[in-house]
């Protein structure tokens, strides 16, 4: 998939998804269906219009990058959002980037899709101009739930991860450069790659998961090592299975699949290698399952 930035676009006819897109739920995989390109914001508008409001995010860019091009999608354009681009009508969003510069024939939104300055524009909009198809996707369900990026993140704070994956169509993934931790595992047996979380992200709630690294399947805490009382911030550990090995330095992508159990504190570090053990065989059993 080629990755431009708005301004390098070259002038073409394209079927344009639009969207912020942000966690590429089922919902924005349907309103992404039958399109050739997608068109994106980085960073989110909300950190440039209501930095207050802005939400903690279900991907990083290089992961909405790699759904997206998971999806079959022959581009990615990226519009640099900036307090200049907030300012901009919705009227001329449709002249100026929809129709003369990414030549639009279909135009796919969500049936919610706002856009322009103050918001104004939305699809009643864009069904009214002629020079393109207007596909408007109404909202999704899944177990009567309405699929949306802020349902997943509740469901992803409270670890939920299992549930969330079913709303996003792909397991919850979370990127981080290896770092140096306390070396507690390594001395305990079960030596971890630790990525300390970027704060801007959604992160699962404090407990141990079932999860996916490196090709490896793995057994992660998330949380802040209670046994120890290291007083250290938010930390994800990950217990990467037959892996044998040095990551520092190195971007891990993990992909959450069950939450085990919540974070809790033990007596005594054997107690607690006694109950790493018997996560290291549960995680093995619930990513065995088809």
């Amino acid at each position: 998939m080629k990755v431009t930035s708005l301004p390098d676009a070259e002038a073409r006819e394209r079927k344009v998804a639009v969207g912020t897109f942000d966690g590429v739920h089922i919902g924005h995989r349907e309103v992404i269906r039958g399109a050739d390109t997608v068109l994106t914001f980085d960073p989110h508008p909300l950190a440039v219009i209501h930095p207050e409001a802005l939400p903690k995010l279900l991907d990083s860019f290089p992961i909405k990058r790699d759904l997206i091009a998971g999806l079959g999608i022959a581009e990615l354009v990226v519009i640099p959002f900036d307090a200049d681009f907030a300012a901009q009508e919705a009227e001329e969003f449709i002249d100026e980037v929809l129709v003369a510069k990414l030549g639009a024939t279909q135009v796919s939104v969500g049936e919610n899709f706002r856009f322009g300055k103050q918001a104004k524009g939305d699809a009643d909009m864009l069904r009214a101009r002629p020079e393109f198809e207007t596909r408007v996707v109404p909202l999704v369900e899944v177990e009567g739930e309405i699929v949306s990026s802020s349902h997943i993140r509740g469901l992803v704070t409270a670890g939920d991860v299992k549930m969330a994956a079913k709303f996003l169509g792909s397991p919850l993934m979370l990127e981080g450069e290896v770092v140096h931790g306390d070396k507690r595992g390594r001395e305990l047996g079960m030596p971890t790659a630790n990525i300390v979380p970027d704060d801007r992200l959604a992160v699962p709630g404090h407990g141990v998961y079932a999860a996916w690294a490196h090709g490896h399947k793995a057994a992660v805490n998330v949380g802040v090592r209670p046994t120890f009382g290291t007083g250290r911030a938010l930390l994800v550990e990950a217990y990467l299975m037959g892996f044998e090995g040095d990551l520092y330095g190195d971007q891990l992508r993990i992909a959450f699949g069950e939450r085990l159990r919540g974070e809790r504190r033990f007596d005594s570090a054997d107690q607690l290698v006694v109950q790493m053990t018997r996560d290291v065989e549960q995680a093995a059993t619930v990513l065995d399952r088809p």
